[in-house]
């Protein structure tokens, strides 16, 4: 059994945000932190003080998280980004919310005071055998402190506090790491009334102290036990009256948490056993299906979750081209119109969109990835609707004339056909690319609406049903919002965006087969024309190609997949490592290219060059951030490992931005999760001279001074397959929709038995609904078994299960 957390944040947009700028406006952007600790970072919109973002993430983390924290920043180039404001919701708020919280908040002032963060290392004892009785507070050590100086550390010292009484700690210099290991007594009263508090704070020299955070300790608390030892986390100061509340402009935010017990396989089994026999026996005759129940009452706003955790799950099952094509034949039994075919938001829909982002993310890269660098490079200023060209964009074509609105419509149709041929040219090369999954797919797709459809008059009909997955719902989105796809990792600006919305809706119209419908809606596109029907010709000829693949050729394509240990992550690092007693300085480091597999992390010069080195995933121990100071850099995270000899080594990769420092840390994690000698501590800093920079201890060996952080991942479409975990977010939407099955499927009974008297499929449906209801009333029960186990050990919850 295991308890997962995820956050699903999507950052909207802000509104009558403070102009920071000498120019009267601001370029802000997002921070989301989780207990303080940098997770995402949105793109920057530039010289605005309404931006938009859009931006949707997924984190999973630790259960017994507190908060997070959205921070709205002001970009700037030749000084430290100035603070706008902040929005904070703490883990009860959002358990408050269990559809999410979605709306709009104020951003309030940053309170020093309120911008703590780590935990400190106590025991508290009260001793009766000396007159009069006193109490101790031992002060070990504490990790993980807010960074208060310039030098990317803090000079902390603690103050603890009885009855008026102030005694203080020494002050360890440059640490956010402290170690103390001094107590400190005090004379209680014989009515215990007050709380014993201990504060932590950074020293300086020449301004105030900057408080870091503090402890209360309820003494009363403690007359049976008489001590307590362990790790505190510290809390803020009083907070200060937000005087700019309301002020700062606000953010709108969608987010969700979502806690989930995980049973072990065994209990989700008999789930996954029925929806597959189904899957698989739907070929046998024609019948109301269990999947057509799911999918009539599951509401809009949740199919798209529903239908990725149905895809994943048959993924790794190994059938997902067979439930598409289930929901293939399913859509096409409801539909006579063939023009609205699979253009509904229902469940086959949105299976489709899931399992090409799923399985097809790579391609997608493949295909469309150098045309947006190019148009993103290039910036060229491209409009074709006369309503919205604006001449002095163009500037001047010569020293003598300016260009008119029919000269610069007539430039903009030469960049957009470039850009479009480019792209077609892409797309008809990428078949052998294209995965033999997504293929296969592709093929039952087309032969099912042929099946259906084989008049000649709905001879595109098979063409256009590839098409509405492969450029409407897959290539035109990506090519819109190439960051939501991670294509780009900013936004495209004003100009560069407007390009690539032409470029979408080309293709959107090359999906279409030119339909005179999609040419009548915007006229202003015509002198795309002659390139739009070129490539509907072009794409026709790749959709035959495509989809010529036989069952055996599938097979032996998905092998030669597995054999190669797919790809995970690659990219360019700057690569730094440790020799001998120290580290290495700056001039040591080389950039390397970095290929991660599900076996290794392998280091060439290029993305050509063999191999010269690579670490296995079996020895990796840790893969943890790196503290801004050692570096000068905030983007450094550090591989732990053991080498031949068993002995821990360090290597250092310097990241481009947090994000995608975040990223690979998030894909380092996943693939090392069944790593079973996982370090539970680290140090965040580097072994320089005789010690280490974090908490200065001198045992290079010793036990780490901060606690490793292996749950917190960032979900990507192309994620490891969680079996468990898929079983019982399906079993967890079934059961909010158990009750609404049952009416649903007496409804159709009902019908049945009017319009067939004699319907020889719905006892197996009746059979399959029962087992259904029955799984999900055992899977309820188990569940609600382990809660009231939840307060037993590991072992005794082990023995309970299996029983």
């Amino acid at each position: 059994m295991a308890e997962r957390s995820s956050l699903f944040i999507r950052i909207v947009e802000g509104k009558n945000l403070p102009a920071k700028d000498i120019n009267g406006s601001s370029d802000p952007y997002c921070i989301v932190k989780i207990d303080d600790e940098t997770i995402i970072r949105t793109a920057t919109v530039w010289k605005t003080l309404s931006p938009f973002w859009g931006e949707e993430y997924k984190v999973h983390l630790p259960p017994n998280f507190h908060s997070v924290s959205f921070y709205v920043m002001d970009e700037d180039a030749l000084s430290r980004d100035d603070v706008i404001g902040k929005v904070c919701l703490t883990r009860n708020v959002l358990a408050e919310h269990p559809k999410g919280y979605n709306g709009w908040m104020n951003l309030t002032e940053i309170d020093p005071d309120e911008e703590v963060q780590g935990e400190i290392h106590l025991r508290i004892e009260i001793i009766n055998t000396d007159v009069p009785r006193k109490v101790r507070c031992t002060v070990f050590e504490a990790r993980d402190l807010a960074r208060k100086d310039r030098n990317g550390a803090s000079d902390p010292f603690v103050r603890v506090q009885y009855n008026s009484k102030v005694q203080e700690s020494s002050v360890v210099k440059k640490s956010c790491y402290p170690r103390w290991n001094e107590a400190f007594e005090f004379d209680l009263e014989e009515t215990i009334t007050e709380k014993l508090s201990i504060e932590v704070w950074d020293w300086d020299l020449v301004s105030r102290n900057d408080f870091l955070g503090k402890v209360l300790i309820n003494l009363n608390a403690l007359q049976t036990t008489l001590h307590e030892e362990g790790w505190f986390r510290l809390s803020p100061g009083k907070s200060t009256a937000n005087i700019d509340e309301g002020n700062l402009g606000s953010l709108q935010l969608q987010v969700r948490l979502r806690d989930e017990t995980v049973l072990p396989s065994e209990y989700y089994k008999p789930l996954v056993q029925l929806l597959c026999q189904e899957v698989k026996d739907s070929y046998k005759e024609k019948s109301i299906k269990l999947i057509s129940l799911i999918d009539d009452t599951t509401s809009a706003e949740c199919r798209q979750e529903v239908a990725t955790n149905l895809v994943k799950l048959f993924l790794g099952q190994g059938i997902a081209k067979e439930y598409l094509d289930l929901l293939f034949r399913l859509e096409l039994d409801k539909t006579n119109e063939p023009n609205t075919l699979f253009r509904s938001n229902s469940l086959a829909s949105k299976s489709m969109e899931s399992f090409l982002k799923v399985a097809g993310t790579q391609y997608l890269h493949s295909v469309v990835g150098l045309t947006i660098n190019r148009i993103f490079e290039e910036k060229k200023y491209v409009e074709l609707d006369p309503s919205k060209v604006e001449i002095k964009e163009a500037g001047c074509s010569s020293l003598h004339r300016i260009q008119t609105e029919s000269d610069l419509i007539q430039q903009s149709a030469q960049y957009l056909q470039s850009y479009l041929t480019d792209l077609l040219t892409a797309i008809t090369k990428s078949v052998k690319l294209c995965p033999a999954t997504i293929r296969a797919t592709f093929r039952q797709l087309y032969k099912r609406v042929e099946e259906c459809f084989p008049e000649n008059k709905h001879m595109n009909v098979k063409f256009i049903a590839v098409t509405s997955f492969l450029c409407l719902r897959f290539f035109s989105p990506a090519i819109m919002s190439p960051k939501l796809f991670h294509l780009r990792e900013k936004h495209a600006d004003a100009r560069t965006s407007r390009t690539l919305l032409l470029l979408a809706k080309a293709i959107q119209n090359v999906g279409n087969m030119d339909a005179p419908a999609s040419r009548a809606k915007e006229s202003w596109m015509a002198p795309l024309q002659p390139t739009i029907q070129q490539g509907v010709l072009q794409l026709k000829e790749f959709i035959i190609k495509l989809i010529d693949i036989e069952e055996k050729e599938e097979l032996d394509l998905q092998r030669a997949l597995n054999l190669q240990s797919p790809t995970v992550k690659e990219g360019q690092l700057m690569i730094y490592k440790t020799k001998g007693k120290g580290y290495l300085l700056a001039s040591s480091f080389k950039k390397l290219f970095i290929t991660l597999t599900h076996d290794a992390l392998n280091f060439a010069k290029t993305s050509y060059s063999k191999k010269s080195s690579f670490i296995p995933l079996s020895r990796i121990r840790a893969l943890e951030k790196v503290e801004e100071k050692c570096f000068g850099n905030s983007n450094v995270m550090q591989i732990i490992y053991t080498d031949e000899t068993e002995n821990l080594g360090a290597l250092y990769l310097q990241c481009k931005c947090v994000n995608e420092l975040n990223q690979w840390l998030s894909a380092l994690r996943k693939v090392c999760v069944n790593n079973t000698e996982m370090l539970c501590s680290y140090h965040p800093g580097v072994f320089k001279g005789d010690k280490w920079s974090c908490c200065h201890q001198k045992d290079k060996a010793g036990a780490g001074c901060d606690k490793t952080r292996h749950e917190v991942t960032l979900q990507e479409w192309n994620d490891l397959l969680d079996p468990d975990l898929e079983a019982q977010l399906i079993f967890r939407h079934l059961l909010g929709v158990r009750e609404l099955m049952k009416e649903k499927y007496v409804q159709w009974a009902e019908q049945a038995n009017k319009e067939t008297p004699i319907l020889h499929s719905e006892p197996q449906l009746k059979d399959n609904a029962s087992q259904l209801f029955q799984i999900l009333h055992d899977l309820e029960a188990a569940h609600n078994s382990l809660t009231v186990f939840s307060n037993v050990d590991d072992k005794e919850k082990k023995y309970l299960l299996e029983l």
